[in-house]
């Protein structure tokens, strides 16, 4: 058998660095972007790095990424079973491919009409967090941003797909939750890249109680399970017995998906709302305007309600996010090469070997010049065209299919995509009606690249702010 280190004849060049098993990883940490893009012009548009003990063959070229889509030989399947063995504990998945298939099938409720029922619980629970404010005097609370997102994106997620808590101190129980989901998620991207749980100090103990706290028994002690919670936990009885704690790690691994990249988006969303007023004021403007053509009055207490078509007419604030992702995104796309194979691309032929991955890496496609004049720059009103929605982009003269990719494509495309983007719509117009804030801090934030290769990067410090409800 062919040592790994020796290429053979087509495949793409190796950049392995010197560190055993880490390889070049600490140098794509330390400025992913930057390190991507001098390989690019050092190897051009396909090259290998060795990085966590993996191999992984990265195409930039956008115009190639259909060759990595509808390649029947790369699985994006074997890359899931992996990951969610690694992170959550969940085994099953290895052995029983099927199940994974029927899991899938539960994602269409997170879309449609679907969707609206849970637009409806995440309002009511936005009600229930912000309405006790609403009724205060408009004297200014302080707070730092990320912990005021992490506080009430995960309240509300929470209690919109898993449930409302019943019994108990509530508030104590997710405080809890909150802390622990938070703690487990700091590790996340070294359970991830295989290190051992046990390296990691108490991150075991911790997300065995998490899992714990989603088992069978204790979810049936939550009040308004969502569709797609009760049908999940339908297909799991079908393979576990009610007691098998690994029903828990499944419903962890959706709260996971559902809150983890929800969090910093909606933190940056906010940040650069803050740091551009004159973005707040087109916004504020754009959620006026519609709050008065549908009859809403701003009162006392808490009386919106906007319906999804209503939601999606505000194309600056759906720009403000889409331009938020584009910063921020720092996820890789992968499939597991699954038998030695030929990747015919535009420019080249590409050997790939069975057990390797292939990579695509956005930010390079995010950060180019060519399709986003000074992609440096937040600009709110980057994906808007004369007051409507801009999806036409261009590199090397030629329209793009794919120009901004925060949540992959394929059949691996973030099911919850919609969920996420509605909520921190819903988050935002309620914020932006009800609520006057600037930021006290005025010192610059950068990207913390600890989660780079998995979703939304945190940021490396938390900011002050200061928010009162409008006189």
């Amino acid at each position: 058998m062919c040592s790994p280190f020796i290429l053979r004849p087509g495949e793409p060049p190796l950049i392995k660095g010197w560190l055993p098993y880490f390889g070049e990883a600490l140098k794509l940490q330390k400025d992913p972007l930057g390190f991507m893009t001098t390989l690019q012009k050092q190897y051009g548009d396909v090259f290998t790095l060795f990085l966590g003990g993996n191999y992984i063959t990265f195409i930039l070229d956008p115009f190639q990424y259909q060759s990595v889509v509808k390649n029947q030989k790369l699985s994006f399947q074997m890359f899931t079973s992996k990951f969610l063995m690694r992170v959550f504990s969940v085994k099953k998945m290895m052995t029983y491919h099927d199940l994974n298939d029927k899991i899938h099938t539960s994602y269409q409720l997170l879309r449609g009409k679907h969707l609206d029922t849970l637009m409806e619980n995440t309002m009511q629970t936005l009600k229930q967090v912000f309405e006790p404010q609403l009724l205060k005097t408009t004297s200014w609370d302080t707070e730092y941003l990320l912990t005021f997102c992490s506080s009430v994106i995960f309240e509300v997620t929470f209690t919109a797909i898993h449930g409302n808590v019943l019994s108990g101190d509530r508030k104590t129980f997710m405080t809890e939750l909150r802390d622990d989901f938070f703690k487990f998620d700091g590790k996340f991207t070294h359970l991830a890249s295989g290190i051992p749980i046990e390296l990691l100090g108490n991150i075991k103990s911790i997300r065995t109680k998490l899992i714990k706290q989603l088992t069978t028994e204790n979810l049936a002690k939550l009040q308004g399970w969502s569709e797609v919670v009760q049908m999940r936990q339908d297909i799991l009885e079908k393979y576990y017995t009610p007691k098998d704690t690994e029903i828990g790690a499944h419903h962890l691994g959706l709260l996971w998906a559902s809150v983890s990249n929800t969090v910093p988006t909606m933190f940056w969303t906010m940040y650069y709302l803050l740091r551009h007023p004159e973005a707040m004021a087109v916004l504020r403007d754009e959620i006026d305007h519609l709050l008065q053509s549908t009859g809403q009055k701003k009162g006392p207490g808490f009386s919106i309600h906007l319906t999804r078509e209503q939601l999606d007419s505000l194309v600056y604030l759906e720009s403000t996010i889409l331009e938020v992702l584009r910063l921020c995104s720092f996820s890789g796309i992968f499939r597991v090469v699954q038998e030695d194979l030929t990747l015919h691309l535009e420019s080249q032929d590409c050997c790939l070997r069975k057990g390797d991955f292939v990579g695509i890496f956005p930010p390079v496609l995010h950060y180019d010049p060519e399709i986003f004049e000074a992609p440096e720059e937040f600009r709110f009103d980057r994906f808007t065209e004369s007051g409507k929605k801009k999806t036409t982009f261009f590199k090397r003269g030629k329209k793009l299919k794919y120009y901004h990719m925060p949540f992959g494509f394929g059949v691996s495309k973030c099911p919850g995509r919609f969920l996420a983007i509605v909520e921190i719509k819903q988050l935002l117009v309620v914020f932006l009606t009800y609520f006057d804030s600037e930021i006290i801090d005025d010192k610059p934030l950068e990207l913390n690249y600890n989660r780079f290769l998995f979703g939304i990067q945190y940021p490396d410090s938390d900011v002050l702010f200061r928010y009162k409800v409008k006189s």
